[in-house]
């Protein structure tokens, strides 16, 4: 059984998605969290919600923007002087972009999707590791997708970003594996999460839900992925049972990235 207790971690992207299932998953095994995201009432309710499902979780929250080298440390030091460490770290704080050919791919979007998805993931391994490599310890997972290791279409920011983490998470892992401290990516693909309902939106308008299922129609198992799926793949993967996976990067999507 994977055990959390005294185990300390930070979850960006906490209020709601991907962050939050990891979060249920990891308070239910005893950790500390600090969520982190830029939705202050979202991390309220988040907090809420943890709370009820695992009585007596002890969860901070803090308020930043990951594009913001300065709330990056912000939310590192906030960790430190609360709780003295960080054991593990989610790096998940991420947004998809406007869909569109990459001819039509406005600069300002691409330069926005980049910025989130890349430079975020960078600004948190950065000072994260710093503390993980004096402690000696340490386990961070970052947030890819099936667009970082194959094409998807209509979604240059999103790819270029996504490919760019799968990159950051195999150096690092390499870098950082001496010093203790394991570095891997998820690759989740359709996942039920409020972005990929608004992905569909932005294909489908109204008729998302028919155009949901004709998208996962070609899945090998024929559904979306659950949040909670993916929560407990990272909370096995920030967890002392894996310590010895490394700079790989998992895909969680039913298998579909092996259809083709």
């Amino acid at each position: 059984m994977i055990d959390y207790t005294d185990k300390v971690v930070i979850i960006t992207g906490g209020a709601s998605g991907l962050g939050y299932a990891a979060a249920e998953a990891i308070a239910k095994q005893g950790g500390k969290l600090v969520l982190v995201d830029m939705n202050r009432d979202g991390l309220e309710e988040s907090t809420n919600k943890l709370q009820s499902a695992a009585p007596g979780a002890q969860v901070e929250i803090v308020e930043a923007n990951v594009t913001n080298e300065e709330d990056v440390k912000n939310y590192v030091s906030f960790t430190l002087d609360k709780f003295g460490k960080i054991d593990g770290f989610f790096n998940n704080a991420g947004i998809e972009g406007k869909q569109n050919l990459t001819e039509d791919f406005g600069s300002d979007e691409f330069n926005k999707v980049i910025s989130v998805n890349l430079n975020g993931v960078f600004y948190g391994m950065k000072h994260v590791l710093k503390v993980m490599k004096e402690q000696g310890y340490g386990s961070i997972v970052n947030t890819a997708s099936v667009g970082g290791i194959r094409g998807v279409g209509n979604q240059s920011g999103y790819a270029a970003s996504k490919h760019g983490v799968v990159g950051l998470t195999r150096n690092s892992g390499i870098e950082y594996g001496q010093f203790g401290i394991s570095i891997n990516a998820i690759a989740p693909g359709a996942i039920m999460t409020p972005m990929v309902e608004g992905s569909l939106k932005q294909i489908a308008g109204d008729d998302w839900e028919a155009a949901g299922k004709e998208f996962v129609s070609v899945n090998p198992m024929k559904r979306f992925g659950k949040p909670e799926e993916v929560g407990n793949l990272v909370a096995f993967l920030l967890s002392d049972a894996a310590k010895f996976i490394n700079a790989s990067v998992i895909p969680i999507d039913g298998g579909q990235s092996y259809k083709y």
